[in-house]
């Protein structure tokens, strides 16, 4: 049986997806979601909401698709829709922190020890920073934007989205000290 593809490149899909053909988008959901769920995992602790901000940013995507120009790649244009309705989110919530309290909260409580680090360990130290902290790290570090670009999404001053990063790497690095980690240093 020879198997024949629905459309020959992403640029047709998308062109079909705007037009409203129903089976277009959900290509593009079903390729693009699993990644994206993870993006809105980095921000949002509870996978539950994540997964609800993942939906409502399709919505936007699918609502915003024509507006596409197909400069750079869909998937990083998706991929900003997500962190934005992210930081939306956790905006509405009142989850974000950007002073010292969270901080001494944080530090007193404990972490479960594990043998390797892995991925879930250090999305577990990265989900115990406080919300600000966390949001500046990740958009730096992770998605590679840079202090002035995170001032502005978050609406802080730069010398703050600075001084979020410094903090939120010393509190990281000092947990992977007590748990005597060593080669992660360049957090």
């Amino acid at each position: 049986m020879k198997i024949i593809s629905f459309y020959k490149s992403e640029g047709q899909l998308i062109k079909k997806a705007v037009a409203g053909n129903s089976e277009a988008q959900r290509r593009i959901y079903d390729k693009h979601s699993p990644k994206m769920l993870g993006v809105c995992r980095q921000y949002i602790k509870d996978i539950h909401f994540a997964e609800d901000v993942m939906v409502t940013g399709f919505l936007k995507v699918f609502k915003k698709l024509h507006t596409f120009n197909f400069e750079g790649s869909f998937e990083g244009w998706i991929r900003r829709i997500m962190i934005r309705e992210s930081i939306s989110f956790l905006r509405k919530k009142q989850f974000v922190v950007y002073d010292d309290e969270a901080l001494l909260k944080n530090e007193n409580q404990s972490i479960n020890s594990l043998n390797d680090v892995d991925v879930e360990y250090i999305q577990q130290m990265i989900d115990e920073l406080p919300q600000g902290y966390k949001m500046v790290f990740i958009l730096f570090t992770v998605e590679g934007y840079k202090h002035q670009e995170i001032a502005k999404m978050l609406k802080i001053s730069e010398s703050t989205s600075k001084s979020q990063l410094f903090k939120a790497r010393k509190m990281l690095q000092e947990k992977l000290n007590k748990q005597n980690i060593i080669g992660y240093g360049a957090l």
